[in-house]
């Protein structure tokens, strides 16, 4: 049975400084302004952000649950089928993905700023 978004929603809003946004259309939850998790837009799938190496380890472990797309294969995300992730592991995979991103310094603004 999918986890339903209303739970993915209360659990990422129950994290620290976690606020909800639209990305690529979709829901989406960012902290500090970075965004670690998405829902994607296949309607069945969750964007989760995560380093590559132990994304790998996840798909070869568990391939029903974890995949990730050609758009993906570079970057640290993980795709998540919600109709076969069991609830406490994917507050799990949301806490540790929160945590790395919370962690991360923020970017640097490239704008320029006017000197006076």
């Amino acid at each position: 049975m999918p986890v339903p978004f209303s739970t993915i929603r209360q659990i990422a809003l129950s994290l620290d400084n976690v606020e909800e946004v639209s990305s690529y259309g979709t829901p989406g939850f960012k902290v500090r302004g970075a965004l670690f998790a998405r829902f994607h837009q296949d309607g069945k799938s969750l964007v989760v952000r995560m380093s590559i190496d132990k994304r790998d380890d996840m798909i070869a472990t568990d391939p029903e649950t974890y995949f990730i797309t050609d758009h993906y294969l570079n970057y640290p995300w993980i795709l998540v089928r919600i109709d076969r992730i069991d609830p406490v592991a994917l507050r799990d995979l949301l806490r540790a993905a929160h945590r790395a991103v919370a962690a991360e310094k923020p970017k640097r603004s490239t704008k320029r700023h006017a000197r006076s």
